[in-house]
C-alpha cells in the first residue's frame, strides 16, 4: 500500500515565517521600549519590617530588575525571615516585605535562640520574652556552634518541637502554660507547665511562679498518644491540679504523684 504524501503549501509557510518574525519584532520593539522608558524608572521603594531602604535599587527600570534574586539576597542578610517578597507597583514603586519567622520557643545555649515550628534558629525579638514562650533545655551538648538561620533535624529538638505542638493543639491545656521542656536525656525527658493564672492565684498564693505547676514526664516515643492521655487526666484530676507534683507518662499506666505523699 502505497503511502500518502502531504505536502505544505509554500504559501502558507512563507506566510507563517512571515507572522511569526513580525510577532517576535514587535514583542522586542515594547520590551524595549518598557525597559529603557523613564517613566518606568523606580522612584520608591516601600520596605516593611526591615531597616533596610534598598535605595540602589532607585533609578533602576523597574522591569530589568531580577526580583528573585533580589529577594534571595535580602534573605541571607535575614536569618530571623521565613521568606523575603518583592513586588512591582507599576508604573515606578517596589514594595518589600521582611516576612518574620514566628517563634514557638526558645531554646537555651550559650545565649537563647528563637525557634520556629520547623526548626530554623534564629536570633529572637526583644519583645519575645513578652510572649511567654517556652524555653527548651539540653541542646547544649547535641547541636555545637547554633547559627541563626539554619534548620536543625536532632531527635531531642525534634521532641521538643512536638511537645509544643501537641501541647498547643489540645484543647485541655487551654490556660495552662507550658514553662519548660527538658531533652538533655530521652529517659527522662519532659517538661513543665504552670497552672492558670486564677488557680495558682488562688490556692498557692505564697508560691513563685515557677512552682504553681507540675511537671510531666514523657520519654521520647508516642508523644502523641501521651499527650491525649494528659489531656484526659488534666480533664479528669481538675480539682487537684494545685497538688500535683508530677505525672509520668513513660509507663504503660500513668503515674500521678501528688505533693507531700510519700
Amino acid at each position: 500500500m502505497r503511502k500518502q504524501k502531504f505536502n505544505l503549501p509554500v504559501k502558507l509557510i512563507s506566510f507563517l515565517v512571515i507572522i511569526s518574525l513580525a510577532f517576535s519584532f514587535i514583542i522586542g520593539y515594547i520590551w524595549k521600549v518598557l525597559t529603557t522608558a523613564d517613566f518606568f524608572s523606580v522612584k520608591q521603594v516601600i520596605v516593611r519590617d526591615s531597616d533596610n531602604q534598598f535605595e540602589y535599587l532607585k533609578g533602576r527600570n523597574i522591569f530589568s530588575l531580577n526580583l528573585s534574586n533580589e529577594a534571595w539576597r535580602a534573605h541571607l542578610s535575614c536569618p530571623d525571615c521565613r521568606k523575603v517578597r518583592f513586588a512591582r507597583i507599576l508604573p515606578n514603586c517596589i514594595v518589600v516585605d521582611f516576612l518574620k519567622r514566628k517563634p514557638v520557643a526558645l531554646v537555651k545555649f550559650y545565649k537563647n535562640f528563637a525557634i520556629d515550628a520547623g526548626g530554623v534558629l534564629f536570633i529572637p525579638d526583644p519583645a519575645a520574652g513578652e510572649l511567654e514562650l517556652p524555653v527548651i533545655y539540653g541542646l547544649e551538648t547535641k547541636i555545637f556552634a547554633p547559627k541563626p538561620g539554619t534548620s536543625y533535624k536532632h531527635s531531642a529538638l525534634g521532641l521538643a518541637l512536638s511537645i509544643i505542638n501537641e501541647f498547643k493543639e489540645n484543647k485541655a491545656f487551654a490556660g495552662f502554660t507550658l514553662k519548660r521542656i527538658e531533652v538533655s536525656s530521652p529517659g527522662s525527658a519532659g517538661f513543665f507547665m504552670l497552672l492558670p493564672g486564677q488557680i495558682a492565684n488562688s490556692t498557692l498564693p505564697a508560691a513563685g511562679a515557677e512552682s504553681a505547676g507540675f511537671e510531666v514526664r514523657t520519654g521520647v516515643n508516642n508523644i502523641r498518644q501521651k499527650m491525649m492521655i494528659l489531656g484526659g487526666l488534666i480533664i479528669q484530676e481538675r480539682k487537684e491540679w494545685a497538688k500535683i507534683k508530677y505525672i509520668d507518662l513513660r509507663f504503660k499506666e500513668p503515674l500521678i504523684k501528688l505533693n507531700n505523699v510519700k
